[in-house]
């Protein structure tokens, strides 16, 4: 797969806060999260907490779950594998928007239908025939080879004790909250995280069933929130933070001309992640706790002992975060099917796609710069070749 790394430029050195990487889900184009991961080793940028959900779930577990370098080898075995099936022979012959989208949905349509290697197979009979409450009867595919998989790329004796945290975000079917699986929180308990921690992150019904644990079954985390960034920034107020996140969909686009586009276009806004609404929100935040300083500053001396003050010093402190937003934005002919086009073509586009886009970010070395004075959250966006910054 040489043709995955184009020229590197000379490595850069980020800045001294606690490195985070943060994978949205979005099945095929996980890819470009693969390409986007290969790119940032390259520029010495070593994750301590990766977070992930769906794809992303899959992708984090194979990078916390080997040594560093290991680490893009497995990626790319994993990527390899469940793009084999695709129909590779056609793709000389694709030329133009118009042949590209046949060849896009030709292979959507044979994923659909066959399947993917070591991911998911249709089952058969089909989920109606089996008796309703039957594991067979709530899903239209099989992710058993998925597990086989995991078993084989990921390490989870090394995921549940090595130092790098991995945070795997699904939905409890029952209760319908949000729940996060957490290799620094379950060692505290005694729990260890597993395969089917992994699958239960990646499990998007209809197409794929729950994932019973410890009695309760789980769904894919993107039905209630597609990135683990708000579950990040809740959970670390001590340390600064320097934020890699990779996201598959863009809440930016056009709008749609025919309903193709816009079934295209619903999925890009039902899936892409509110990263301006957590701005917002920790803008929010960071504005009240000024206020806290500012009103505790004023008051008088007799009050500085008093315990709800010291409460309210804790409380008032806070860290700096740096995001650099990596979005991958479609191609004008790909469609709503660009999430299950386990192509060959479209995934060595999409990996060379997220390698591209690092070492553009990469070039602004002013980014990882830890934030100035009075700023708690800065975010980085390439947005259509334009620098995107949000400060807050």
């Amino acid at each position: 797969m040489d043709q995955l790394s184009p020229d590197k430029p000379a490595a850069t050195i980020p800045a001294q806060a606690q490195r985070v990487l943060v994978l949205q889900g979005g099945g095929a184009l996980g890819s470009y999260q693969a390409g986007a991961y290969q790119a940032l080793c390259h520029h010495d940028f070593e994750p301590k907490w990766i977070a992930g959900i769906s794809i992303g779930a899959i992708n984090a577990a194979i990078i916390a779950g080997n040594p560093r370098e290991k680490r893009v080898g497995k990626l790319k075995e994993f990527w390899e594998m469940v793009s084999s099936a695709s129909p590779m022979p056609w793709a000389p012959f694709v030329q133009g928007d118009h042949a590209r989208s046949v060849f896009n949905e030709t292979s959507a349509a044979l994923i659909a239908t066959f399947g993917v290697p070591g991911f998911f197979t249709p089952r058969f009979p089909p989920a109606p025939v089996w008796p309703a409450g039957s594991p067979q009867s709530q899903s239209y595919y099989d992710t058993t080879p998925l597990r086989a998989t995991l078993e084989r790329l990921v390490d989870f004796d090394r995921i549940n004790n090595d130092g790098v945290r991995l945070s795997i975000g699904a939905v409890n079917v029952k209760t319908g909250n949000f729940e996060y699986f957490d290799n620094h929180k379950f060692k505290k308990l005694g729990k260890k995280i597993g395969p089917e921690h992994i699958m239960a992150s990646g499990a998007l019904p209809p197409g794929f069933p729950p994932v019973e644990i410890d009695g309760e079954y789980y769904w894919d985390g993107g039905i209630v929130s597609n990135t683990p960034l708000d579950y990040v920034l809740e959970h670390e107020r001590d340390s600064d933070l320097l934020i890699f996140q990779v996201d598959l969909f863009s809440a930016r686009g056009e709008v749609p001309a025919t309903v193709l586009e816009a079934a295209e276009r619903e999925k890009d806004i039902r899936y892409s992640s509110r990263t301006r609404m957590n701005t917002d929100m920790n803008k929010r935040i960071h504005d009240a706790k000024k206020a806290v300083r500012e009103l505790i500053a004023k008051l008088p001396d007799s009050f500085k002992d008093d315990p709800l003050v010291a409460t309210l010093n804790e409380a008032a402190k806070e860290n700096t975060v740096t995001v650099v937003h990596l979005i991958y934005r479609s191609k004008t002919h790909e469609a709503s099917s660009k999430d299950y086009d386990f192509s060959r073509l479209g995934m060595v586009e999409h990996w060379a796609a997220g390698e591209r886009d690092v070492y553009t970010s990469m070039s602004h070395r002013e980014w990882l710069n830890r934030p100035q004075s009075g700023e708690s959250m800065v975010t980085y966006d390439l947005c259509d070749s334009e620098l995107l910054t949000i400060k807050k």
